[in-house]
């Protein structure tokens, strides 16, 4: 069991705060972070002056305990940050609003990597300055910003993914597989694969609850059919080997910061076997704690008694 996992939703809950500050050097990957706190759910603003974090607390309703949470990222091009950071902070303690300060960084040679090859100017690059010297006055500038962060991460070997991982694990409520947005849905393949599909699996080799007239107008979502489909011996072999499988990929996405993941399961038609899959799929990962949501997407298409 991962150190992760052993924590509970009440020490999560404890330790996020309500206000996120984002800073550090530009070209660090504050817009990448940002788009973590929004995937996270938070409520975000890009580039705020500090002297406002205090009035958007209050509009989304921080300090009226309604549980939403506020990221927001200030840069020198924020006027008065040096002078009016530290001064939010301790306003947001004294109105009981957590705060926490995220900075990010990178090396030198990184960060004028990273604007060469994107080929866009520093923005605080003076006339006839070089992108390196903007980045050194840039770093002596944020010093004291830095000295006063809660967490501090180095983006210069850092991929996206690991980022992601590392934002998510300090300020979400919510578990890792949780964070994950899991798609479970059936198909039909004489209506054409799906090509939105992370994982696909092929059922046909299942009985086929067609052939009986009692349940072909029915479903996968009729008790009559899933009973059908999923009490038969060779489903039940099938549903070992597959829960196995899903077990054994699934913490992998997970530990990649995969924001979403679609599984398609796919049978003749769309009605019967791939519905009772797909139905007894999101059960399984449900009880894994993953958050999942289930649609079936030739169902309108079948010969459905009504």
């Amino acid at each position: 069991m991962s150190e992760r996992s052993e924590i509970t939703a009440a020490e999560l809950a404890d330790r996020v705060p309500d206000v996120v500050i984002i800073t550090g050097m530009s070209g660090s990957g504050r817009t990448q972070a940002m788009h973590v706190f929004e995937d996270m759910g938070y409520f975000c603003i890009d580039n705020l002056p500090p002297r406002l974090i205090m009035q958007i607390a209050e509009v989304v309703g921080i300090n009226a305990g309604i549980g939403r949470h506020l990221a927001v990222t200030c840069d020198l091009r924020s006027q008065g940050l040096f002078d009016e950071l530290l001064d939010v902070i301790r306003s947001l303690g004294e109105h009981e609003i957590s705060c926490k300060v995220v900075f990010l960084e990178a090396s030198d040679e990184v960060l004028i990597r990273r604007y060469s090859e994107n080929r866009r100017p520093h923005p605080l690059a003076l006339p006839g300055e070089t992108t390196a010297d903007a980045i050194i006055r840039e770093r002596v500038q944020l010093r004291f910003i830095r000295d006063h962060a809660d967490m501090i991460i180095d983006t210069s070997r850092l991929r996206t993914s690991a980022l992601r991982t590392k934002l998510r694990s300090a300020f979400s409520e919510l578990s890792d597989q949780q964070l994950m947005e899991v798609h479970v849905f059936s198909f039909g393949f004489k209506h054409g694969l799906p090509a939105e599909a992370d994982l696909m699996i092929d059922v046909r080799f299942l009985p086929n609850p067609f052939y009986d007239p009692e349940m072909r107008t029915l479903t996968g979502l009729d008790k009559k059919v899933s009973d059908f489909v999923l009490d038969h011996p060779k489903t039940q072999q099938f549903l070992t080997a597959w829960f196995q499988l899903l077990d054994a990929v699934m913490p992998g996405y997970v530990a990649e910061g995969k924001p979403q993941l679609s599984i398609a399961i796919g049978c003749t038609g769309g009605q019967h076997r791939s519905v009772a899959i797909a139905e007894a799929t999101s059960r399984y990962l449900e009880k894994q704690q993953y958050h999942v949501n289930t649609s079936h997407r030739d169902l309108a298409k079948a010969n459905i008694r009504s």
